[in-house]
């Protein structure tokens, strides 16, 4: 089996975890990191041969992205402060604990060295936690807060390693250097984040066509990482400020074709991405346990040690950071998302998973320093860093759902149902408005005013028939059922009319373009 054969491999993994996760009941990520490290012990499966500094600008950028999509500026603007102490306190926090009992137990591990560790274990996985945590009913503002925090600890955690690497790598370590490096960063990546999301948006509407469009949404976040890294900013966020700079400014309301397109093309790139980078991290697996050297227990042990480090520091932090949030936000009435039982934080807590950005940083350390020597205790720092991967990736995915389960956490559905009425109400009053304007310059005959003041109505009842009281909803109901009885009849007829049609392109005299045309437009109306 060679390279491509293994990639074709996760690929189609990629696809098949989602239907077995959902029938089994665990998460998809879970499942690939399973069967890449299945992978990964048989003879005939190659080593993965990817360089480690093209890992994270490949595989974070799209992932990112189609998180964002997931998201608004709004809710983290309503969300930073537990935002923040999660993404930026708590990496400092967890980084600092795991170097000073990485330095004390592990021999001839220098503290600069200890500290890259720990930044590269620091931060939880945006994917992980997002593919985990969205897959089990939870609360929205659990999801959204996993979802911020991952999104912005990469920042603190890469920026934090880039320092340490450098320290270990020269041998010298200047306090104001780093600070100015972390703050030239964020500077650097949010500039670069909206420069590339304003172009992006007028290049949007220059575009017009949706496969055009989509297909610019998939290089503007690699640009993004690329050009923010080579202008020393932080790739991570500066993916995301251009994602939430398109999110907030989508070009045209009334793009439907290119919104659906979209939403579409970003899954199956979330899909697919997501699976191989799960599955890489077990492949790698052989690679790891191959530097132990006989050292297996030993290093096991050193493993264990700081997977409890990891683990007990995040419950240790979200305790009291979770309280501290609360009052404030009684006192001062914040619009924010918090944990509102100690279930809810327990399930934050469990929901720490690293994953793919722990495995780049950990592959991304130098072989050598400075003088030439060998880089301290890289082999150890790699075989510590895939212990707590698995052991939070797989012990903690593949219990959180039983966890939920058992606390009974789950989503208010009242709280987002009385949101789709509200939804639903003001999308009727909107629909109902035009048309009054619309009479108001333009004689309808009365049947077509009568036909169209329903169609308002029913903007609303298809999205929450709840808005309707029992008479008007029974009214509708029948009403309902005749229109299904159409669109059904309707359905057949242009099934029909693409099977004439696609069948006229394997007949002599009929040019396939123009074939191809025609279904457009049966499919574009089918659509509609």
């Amino acid at each position: 089996m060679d390279q491509l054969a293994l990639l074709l491999l996760l690929l189609l993994g990629a696809l098949v975890t989602v239907p077995l996760g959902d029938r089994i009941g665990l998460p998809a990520p879970v499942l690939m990191t399973l069967f890449g490290g299945v992978l990964a012990f048989l003879s005939f499966v190659p080593n993965v041969e990817i360089a480690p500094e093209l890992i994270l600008p490949l595989v974070l950028p799209p992932l990112l992205y189609a998180s964002v999509q997931r998201t608004s500026w709004r809710q983290f603007a309503a969300n930073i402060r537990p935002i923040m102490l999660l993404a930026v306190a708590l990496v400092f926090v967890t980084t600092a604990a795991v170097a000073a009992v990485a330095n004390a137990v592990v021999p001839g591990l220098p503290l600069a060295a200890a500290v890259a560790l720990g930044a590269l274990v620091a931060p939880p996985d945006p994917v992980a936690a997002t593919a985990v945590a969205g897959s089990l009913g939870l609360p929205r503002r659990l999801v959204s807060i996993l979802e911020g925090e991952g999104l912005f600890n990469d920042v603190t955690a890469i920026v934090l390693y880039h320092v340490a690497i450098a320290a270990a790598v020269s041998g010298t370590f200047s306090w104001p250097s780093a600070v100015g490096q972390l703050v030239l960063s964020a500077v650097v990546a949010v500039a670069v984040g909206l420069a590339l999301g304003w172009l992006s948006n007028k290049l949007m509407g220059l575009l017009g066509d949706a496969t055009l469009q989509t297909g610019l949404t998939l290089l503007v976040p690699f640009v993004a990482y690329v050009l923010a890294e080579e202008l020393l900013g932080s790739g991570v966020l500066a993916v995301l400020t251009t994602a939430l700079y398109l999110a907030e400014n989508a070009v045209d309301a009334d793009d439907v074709l290119g919104r659906i397109t979209g939403q579409s093309f970003w899954e199956i790139v979330d899909t697919l991405v997501t699976g191989v980078a799960f599955g890489l991290i077990g492949l790698e697996l052989h690679n790891v346990f191959g530097t132990a050297d006989g050292r297996e227990w030993e290093m096991v042990g050193w493993g264990a040690a700081i997977v409890a480090v990891v683990v007990g520091v995040r419950l240790m932090w979200l305790l009291p950071a979770t309280w501290l949030a609360k009052r404030l936000h009684k006192r001062r009435d914040y619009d924010e998302e918090i944990p509102t039982s100690w279930r809810e934080t327990v399930v934050m807590w469990w929901s720490g998973m690293r994953g793919v950005a722990s495995v780049a940083l950990a592959l991304a350390i130098p072989l050598k320093t400075d003088d030439g020597a060998p880089f301290p205790a890289r082999d150890e720092i790699i075989f510590i860093a895939f212990c707590v991967i698995i052991a939070t990736l797989i012990a903690q995915g593949l219990t959180l759902p039983w966890l939920v389960k058992k606390l009974g956490v789950r989503a208010d559905t009242d709280a987002e149902r009385a949101l789709e009425r509200e939804l639903a109400v003001r999308a009727a009053k909107a629909a109902k408005a035009r048309l009054k304007e619309i009479e108001e310059v333009e004689e309808l005959p009365e049947e077509v005013a009568e036909r169209l003041l329903r169609g308002a109505f029913d903007i609303g009842a298809r999205i929450s028939p709840d808005i309707l009281d029992d008479e008007r909803r029974e009214r509708y109901a029948t009403r309902v059922d005749r229109i299904k009885a159409v669109q059904r009849i309707q359905r057949e007829m242009m099934s029909a009319a693409r099977h004439e049609v696609l069948a006229a392109r394997s007949e002599p005299g009929y040019d396939p373009e123009i074939v191809d045309r025609v279904l457009h437009h049966l499919d574009v109306r089918s659509l509609r």
